[in-house]
């Protein structure tokens, strides 16, 4: 949880009507203004990272949350900051911060976050471009100079007029307890008969308040103190019903929904549902390691192309063996792999669920696919051909194993080393699934839900890509690989480099828009090709 607190309290007058206020409004949070939290840390946040729509936040006292004194009623994004309105609820502690507010004390209000998106500048700072916000403090202490509270409304109407009337005895006998009064509820001076008292002083009649219909938080309320009041409030309930019957209500014969289009609600199901899986394959089973931070498009990855040597001297004094090393200097390219695209301020403001998030969320998507198509491409590309065929034979595995075994021998045979991944298309995942033993027992084993099976040079958890193997194998079912691909592969043969930059925006004030791009840095190098043995599937 992230606290920023901002500062500043001037105060507002009662309402045009002369009716009281309990509202507190200003800026929650001042955009592209650096700010250092409780705990050190640098952060800064960008316009639309705090949400308008939603939930809306608890006002609290202090950031603690036994301190609840009303709540959010308005949040308005405009460039220079967040705008808010907040209502403060007609109890003590709200009364209380009322009062501190209207005498200048509590001059400020602090933002609880919790960051979704973000991302470190080169000095540290956080930048924030998408945080849940959950709360809204009245504090003391301000650590944001633009964000400040602009309006307090707490003010009693100027002509409020107090009554107080004498009640008999026999009357006050009838009264609990005498209720204390909060400092914007209107004192009302019961309506007596003139023939009941003759010491009571003159008395206006007063018009009845209009009811307006609880609120669902309120009827509970009502409904658990119970008695009267309760009462009351089922009855005015009902009251106001009757009075507010619509001309749907009171119309004569029979109404269907398509006599009334205009009334119906249109909701909108979330989440979207999206139909592509975000995944990196390639990208994961091998890693991607940091680009070098070079102010260059290109950078120089070397590798041993001549080693030394080593042999029996032919006897004493006699020459030994003298091998130069030779080291080449390859160069690797950098790639930029971007997507942009531009939303109208409408599309941003008017949606729900919100339009903005859900685009950027597939552009960043969209991203990763991207850059494993390019690993995957350059992984095929730099692959060796064993000399192996994979003859296909649903009920005869001995092809499948011949061919995964020589393509092991070749990498071993040149380096030592022993492959650590299979890499296929989907359709020869397909076929790695299906072949079976000559007894039509599957080659993969199946383990899971409590039950394993044997009788397999590898193994799987069911119709998934991950969590596979074939004779110790790691296998990577990439659908960027193109149909027929089977690879066997030594992992650091293969090189993957990646710097993501995240997403840049521009607004385009001509056509009330805003432009996004998602963009990073991508390069692949391939080490060794011999580390990358094809076995081609018939």
């Amino acid at each position: 949880m992230i606290k920023l607190v901002p500062s500043q309290i001037t105060v507002d007058a009662a309402a045009a009507d002369g009716l009281p206020r309990r509202s507190i409004s200003g800026v929650a949070v001042t955009y592209d203004e650096t700010a250092t939290v409780s705990d050190g840390t640098r952060v800064r946040f960008l316009q639309g990272s705090l949400p308008v729509t939603g939930r809306d936040p608890k006002l609290f006292g202090q950031h603690d949350s036994n301190q609840i004194i009303g709540k959010l009623v308005e949040r308005v994004d405009t460039p220079q900051g967040m705008m808010f309105t907040a209502k403060i609820s007609a109890t003590r502690l709200g009364d209380e911060y009322l009062t501190l507010a209207n005498d200048g004390v509590i001059d400020a209000v602090s933002v609880g976050v919790n960051p979704i998106k973000f991302s470190y500048d080169d000095d540290g700072t956080m930048i924030i471009e998408s945080a849940e916000w959950t709360e809204l403090s009245l504090v003391s202490q301000g650590a944001f100079s633009g964000a400040i509270i602009e309006h307090v409304a707490a003010s009693k109407p100027a002509d409020e007029t107090i009554h107080e009337t004498p009640v008999e005895p026999a009357i006050q006998s009838n009264q609990d307890t005498t209720k204390e009064t909060d400092m914007t509820e209107k004192i009302e001076a019961p309506v007596v008969e003139a023939a009941a008292q003759s010491t009571v002083d003159k008395l206006w009649a007063q018009p009845k308040q209009e009811f307006k219909m609880p609120t669902p938080g309120e009827y509970m309320a009502a409904m658990h103190i119970g008695g009267d009041t309760f009462r009351k409030v089922q009855e005015a309930c009902k009251a106001a019903a009757a009075k507010n019957q619509t001309a749907l209500q009171a119309a004569a014969g029979d109404i269907a929904s398509t006599d009334t289009p205009g009334l119906l609600n249109q909701m909108v199901m979330g989440p979207l549902f999206q139909d592509l899986n975000f995944v990196r394959p390639v990208v994961s089973a091998f890693g991607a390691r940091a680009m070098p931070n070079t102010p260059s498009k290109t950078f120089i990855r070397p590798t041993i192309t001549t080693h030394t040597s080593a042999a029996t001297q032919a006897s004493e004094l006699a020459a030994v063996s003298a091998t130069t090393m030779v080291i080449a200097s390859n160069v690797v390219t950098k790639s930029t792999v971007a997507g942009q695209v531009t939303l109208s301020v409408q599309d941003m403001d008017f949606t729900d669920p919100a339009a903005m998030n859900l685009i950027l969320n597939d552009l960043a998507g969209e991203y990763l696919i991207a850059t494993d198509n390019i690993a995957a491409d350059a992984l095929v590309a730099g692959k060796t051909a064993s000399g192996s065929t994979w003859t296909v034979n649903t009920t005869d595995p001995s092809s499948l194993i011949e061919s995964i075994y020589d393509a092991a021998r070749e990498i071993a045979e040149d380096s030592n080393y022993f492959p650590t991944h299979i890499c296929v298309s989907p359709d020869v995942w397909q076929k790695l699934g299906q072949q079976l033993d000559a007894d039509k027992r599957p080659l993969l084993s199946y383990y899971g839900g409590g039950m394993t099976t044997f009788n397999g040079i590898g193994n799987t958890t069911g119709l998934q890509y991950s969590s596979q193997s074939v004779y110790g194998l790691n296998m990577v079912v990439d659908n960027n690989f193109a149909a027929g691909t089977l690879l066997v592969v030594y992992a650091p043969g293969f090189e993957i480099y990646e710097q993501q930059k995240g997403v840049m925006s521009v607004e385009v004030p001509a056509t009330l828009g805003r432009t996004f791009s998602y963009y990073g840095y991508f390069a692949t190098f391939v080490a060794k090709s011999s580390f990358i043995q094809s076995i081609v599937v018939a």
